[in-house]
């Protein structure tokens, strides 16, 4: 079942819409006011506004003109692999990533459009519960696959129905090994997570994913098309691998951890 969106029309002024509700408005809506930079980020990212009709909803848009050049990603891929994490969030079924979509229209050219999650930035990775372990186990297993090199603690967000969304997804895909991520452990007590089993429903749904990479349906052929075949193929051998070993991998030596940790 697809969960409840919880969005805002203004930071102070919560909204509930269906998924696929806030799917449509950012497929289609106009964008129509910016409300400045966000802060923190090496990209230009802008809270912005979408309106579709009578709804309106805040949303988070990067423009491709706006990301700074990278040594080890291509240029003006970032916004693209934003798009290629929700298409292998939704190909998983695990309703990770929020709402997404590629705007060539946007007032500041093509970029990625994101709904905005409300929630409270004060609560982050470093404070969530036992309860969200096997959500937090999901998005290991997405990471790994994603080959996300920038999951930091504050790059999962807590929405009022304690369902946990993650954002920031412009550092995947790379076909060079590049994981690194907060989630080796959980907890306050660090519970190991790199190096256990993996839970045989995430399992049961990796090799489902893997069959359809096999068969593309059209969300997968969209996935592919928004990665370089070299990038295609390295996630192809991610997710073999991480179905054979049955385990979450264990951290490189070296930079296996993003900075700063949230």
């Amino acid at each position: 079942m697809r969960p409840t969106l919880y969005t805002a029309r203004q930071l102070e002024e919560p909204l509930t819409l269906a998924f696929e509700e806030g799917l449509r408005l950012l497929q289609l809506g106009s964008i129509d006011a910016e409300h400045g930079i966000m802060r923190f980020g090496s990209n230009y990212t802008f809270l912005v506004t979408v309106r579709l009709e009578a709804l309106e909803a805040l949303a988070i848009y990067k423009p491709r003109v706006g990301e700074a050049p990278l040594w080890d990603f291509p240029s003006g891929t970032l916004c693209q692999r934003e798009l290629a994490a929700f298409c292998l969030s939704e190909a998983l079924g695990w309703n990770l990533v929020p709402p997404t979509v590629l705007r060539e229209d946007a007032p500041r050219g093509i970029g990625s459009l994101q709904l905005f999650i409300h929630h409270d930035p004060r609560c982050h990775y470093f404070h969530f519960e036992p309860r969200h372990l096997p959500q937090i186990k999901r998005f290991l297993a997405f990471d790994v696959v994603a080959n996300n090199a920038d999951r930091k603690g504050g790059h999962v967000l807590l929405d009022e129905a304690d369902h946990i969304w993650g954002i920031d997804h412009g550092l995947c895909f790379n076909h060079v090994p590049k994981l690194r991520t907060v989630m080796w452990e959980f907890g306050p007590e660090e519970t190991p997570l790199a190096g256990t089993p993996i839970p045989e429903d995430i399992m049961a749904d990796l090799r489902c994913l893997l069959a359809k990479l096999n068969q593309p349906d059209e969300l997968i052929e969209q996935l592919i098309s928004l990665l370089a075949d070299d990038e295609v193929a390295a996630l192809r051998r991610r997710l073999t691998t991480l179905v054979n070993n049955g385990t979450y991998p264990l951290p490189r030596p070296g930079g296996s951890r993003p900075w700063p940790a949230v």
